[in-house]
C-alpha cells in the first residue's frame, strides 16, 4: 500500500469520527440501554465502548505520526485499529442490540487486529529509534 498525503488526513478523520461516536454510544449506554437490558449486558457494550475510546486515541497518535514521519508500519497499525474498532466493539454492539449470538465470534477477530496494530507501532518505533 503506497503512503501518500492524504493517508494522515484520513486516519485522523476515521480517529475524530470514532472518538464522536464513542462519546455518544457512551451516552447511549449510560441513557438509553441502562433500563433496556441487563447488566451484564450493558457491560458488554460498556467494553466496547471502552476499547473503541482507547483505539480511537491510538489512531489519533497515528495519524499525527504519520504526518511526522509516514511509514507504513504506522499505516498498518491505523488500519488494523481501525479494523479492530470494527469487528471488536462493533460484534459487541451488535450482540446486545440485537441478541444475536452469532456476532460474538466476530470479537475475537477485532482482539487481534487490536493486537497487531500495536505490535505494527512498535515495529515503527524500533525502525525509527
Amino acid at each position: 500500500m503506497p503512503i501518500n498525503n492524504q493517508w494522515p488526513g484520513k486516519i485522523l478523520f476515521f480517529a475524530a469520527m470514532s472518538g464522536a461516536f464513542t462519546v455518544a454510544l457512551g451516552a447511549f449506554a449510560a441513557h438509553g440501554l441502562k433500563a433496556q437490558i441487563s447488566a451484564g449486558l450493558l457491560d458488554v457494550f460498556k467494553t466496547g465502548v471502552q476499547y473503541q475510546a482507547w483505539h480511537s486515541l491510538a489512531m489519533l497518535g497515528c495519524g499525527i505520526w504519520a504526518r511526522i514521519m509516514p511509514t507504513k508500519a504506522v499505516l498498518y497499525a491505523a488500519l488494523f485499529f481501525a479494523t479492530g474498532i470494527v469487528c471488536f466493539s462493533g460484534s459487541l454492539y451488535l450482540l446486545v442490540l440485537t441478541g444475536i449470538k452469532w456476532f460474538g465470534p466476530i470479537t475475537p477477530i477485532g482482539g487481534v487486529c487490536f493486537i497487531i496494530g500495536w505490535v505494527a507501532l512498535a515495529v515503527a518505533a524500533w525502525r525509527t529509534a
